[in-house]
C-alpha cells in the first residue's frame, strides 16, 4: 500500500488527475464531458479512471463516473491543501509585517485580498489604495497609530458634506504629529466638531493601522523601521468581525479628544 505522502505525490504530479477527481466529486460525468472539460486526451483519461478506480476514488454508474465517498475525502483534502499553499504563496513576500500576533482569525481568510505594494512608479500606492477605499466609503471606523495627511482630508471634506460617517481611536503619537503641523491641526480640529464625526484617543497607544471601509478591512503594513511595505485589504466576514471587535475594544479604552489635548 502507498503512503499518504506517494498518494499526495501521485495527485501533484498530473493537474489532470487533481481537475478530473475534483469534477466527479462534484458530480457524474462522461468521459466525453471529461475530455471536454479538461482537454485531455482520451488515452490520458483512460490511464486516470483507471488509476481512480483501483483506489476506489470513483465508480462508474451507466456510461458515467462519480467520486465514491472516500474520493470526494480525497479530492476536499488536496482542494483545501491547494488552497492552503496558494495563499501562502500570495502572503509569502509581506507574512513579516503581519501583525499576526493581534490577528485573531485564520490567515486562510485573506485568500481573496487584494495586496499593494510599492513601485519605481508607485511608491505611494498602498496608500492611494487606502484613498479610494476612503472616496468611496459611506461609514468608517479606524484604530491607528497613524493619520497621514492625505487620509485625514479626504474623510474631513467628505464628513463635512455629509457624504460619510467616521470614528477613529488614534495613538496619542498620531495625534501629536497632526497638531504640530497647523494645516493638519486645522483640518483635525474641524473634523472633531463635525456631528458625523469621533475622534479618541488611547494613551496605551495603538499598535495596528486599520480602516475599516464599509464592508472592507484595510491595513497598511511598516517594518520594524516604521517604512511602508504594503498594504492587505479584504472584505472577508471573518476579518471584517475581527476588525470591528477590535476596533470596539481600543474605542472602549480610549478617551475622546478635548480641547485640552495638544491641539
Amino acid at each position: 500500500m502507498e503512503s499518504a505522502l506517494e498518494e499526495i505525490e501521485f495527485l501533484a504530479l498530473s493537474s489532470n488527475r487533481v481537475e478530473v477527481l475534483r469534477l466527479l466529486a462534484s458530480e457524474p460525468h462522461s468521459r466525453g464531458e471529461l475530455a471536454a472539460e479538461t482537454g485531455a486526451s482520451q488515452a490520458t483519461l483512460g490511464r486516470i479512471i483507471a488509476d481512480f478506480e483501483e483506489r476506489s476514488w470513483i465508480r462508474r454508474t451507466g456510461g458515467e463516473y462519480v467520486a465514491t465517498a472516500t474520493g470526494r475525502i480525497v479530492a476536499d483534502g488536496f482542494t483545501d491543501l491547494l488552497d492552503s499553499l496558494e495563499t501562502e504563496q500570495r502572503l509569502r513576500d509581506i507574512v513579516q509585517y503581519l501583525p499576526t500576533d493581534a490577528m485573531d482569525f485564520d490567515l486562510q481568510h485573506l485568500a481573496d485580498a487584494t495586496i499593494t505594494v510599492p513601485s519605481q512608479t508607485r511608491p505611494n500606492a498602498p496608500v492611494q489604495r487606502l484613498l479610494d477605499l476612503l472616496r468611496d466609503a459611506e461609514e468608517v471606523r479606524t484604530f491607528s497609530h497613524a493619520f497621514n495627511d492625505q487620509a485625514i482630508r479626504v474623510v474631513q471634506e467628505r464628513v463635512s458634506a455629509g457624504e460619510q460617517r467616521f470614528s477613529g481611536v488614534f495613538s496619542p503619537g498620531a495625534i501629536d504629529a497632526l497638531a504640530a503641523d497647523d494645516r493638519l491641526r486645522h483640518r483635525l480640529e474641524s473634523l472633531r466638531t463635525e456631528p458625523d464625526a469621533s475622534v479618541r484617543v488611547r494613551n496605551d497607544g495603538v499598535p495596528l493601522a486599520v480602516m475599516i471601509a464599509d464592508d472592507v478591512v484595510h491595513l497598511l503594513l511598516r517594518d520594524d523601521n516604521g517604512v511602508l511595505q504594503a498594504s492587505i485589504d479584504t472584505s472577508a466576514p471573518a476579518v471584517r468581525e475581527w476588525a470591528i471587535e477590535t476596533f470596539d475594544t481600543y474605542w472602549a479604552s480610549a478617551e475622546p479628544l478635548s480641547d485640552e489635548w495638544s491641539l
